[in-house]
């Protein structure tokens, strides 16, 4: 982790380009370098390096500037001043912030209570493993999901969110159903889906591409009301790459409009949920013994 900092600290903007000086820093062989993960597609060193910067950015030491492009933040700057041979995911568990991710994505993968949950974290069996591998595997793949988006132009962003809608079922899944609505004139409403087939029910789309600490305030909601009250609609979404202030997300409870919130951590999990702008790079299959196959009973 320590040298894949000091690179960024440096001008270093991503990964990729790290990855020459990173083996050169660290020793490693060409032919080390070249070793592939059992998938074969990514070499060992490549995907290490990956999940490096993933878990320090969950620590704050790093934040994104753009679709990979990330930047070492004052509290990086301070850690490599601090721990000037190593920083391991030890060091990292000092952060809160990264603390909270753990917690979180921990308490998100099953049903039992926090304050229920042994001191240690123990998970038991295999399955447990899987599961929480799988769910760490998902929350650093939802950041890169956001990074992505935050790239793409206003009206490309906006044609997203239909396509993710129609991908969830809404419209029947046909894609004629869902249309984005013309960038000049579009009266604060950026797309419509008809729920059925003459256009008598639809759902009004509201998309705003934020950087991550933009949230999406009361006046932005009071403006997508007053556009659906002005369509004659009832029911609307509105999607942000940022989240809600508390003030905007207490008004849409009030108001008689049906309208979802969607923030960026829920876009990204739905993306990757539906395969929007993501797809499967492995697959595992757990099997079990057909108790039905063995019975005695004909």
């Amino acid at each position: 982790m320590r040298p894949l900092l000091a690179l960024f600290a440096e001008g270093y903007r991503n990964v990729a380009e790290c990855l020459p000086q990173l083996q050169k820093r660290l020793n490693i062989a060409d032919a080390d370098a070249q070793t592939l993960l059992p998938s074969g597609k990514q070499t060992i060193l490549s995907n290490r390096a990956h999940w490096a910067r993933a878990y320090m950015a969950k620590a704050d030491l790093l934040k994104s500037e753009g679709r990979n492009h990330h930047v070492v933040t004052e509290k990086g700057h301070a850690l490599l001043a601090e721990h000037p041979n190593r920083i391991d995911n030890t060091i990292l568990q000092q952060s809160e912030a990264f603390q909270n991710w753990k917690t979180a994505e921990q308490v998100r993968l099953n049903t039992i209570p926090q304050e229920a949950r042994p001191q240690n974290n123990t998970v038991d069996t295999p399955e447990d493993r899987i599961s929480e591998a799988y769910s760490e595997i998902e929350s650093a793949l939802s950041s890169e999901v956001i990074d992505a988006v935050l790239s793409l132009s206003p009206a490309r962003f906006e044609k997203l969110v239909v396509d993710l809608l129609l991908a969830m079922g809404y419209g029947g899944g046909i894609l004629e159903r869902g249309y984005q609505t013309q960038v000049s004139a579009d009266g604060g409403i950026d797309g419509i889906i008809n729920e059925d087939e003459l256009g008598l029910d639809a759902v009004y789309i509201q998309a705003k591409r934020y950087a991550r600490d933009n949230k999406v305030g009361r006046p932005a909601l009071n403006a997508f009301v007053g556009s659906l009250t002005g369509e004659g609609a009832t029911k609307g979404v509105f999607v942000t790459t940022s989240d809600f202030s508390r003030e905007a997300t207490s008004y849409v409870d009030r108001v008689q409009h049906r309208i979802v919130l969607i923030n960026g951590e829920r876009l990204a999990r739905l993306m990757i949920k539906h395969e929007v702008g993501v797809r499967a790079r492995k697959t595992y299959v757990l099997r079990s013994v057909d108790d039905d196959y063995f019975s005695d009973e004909s």
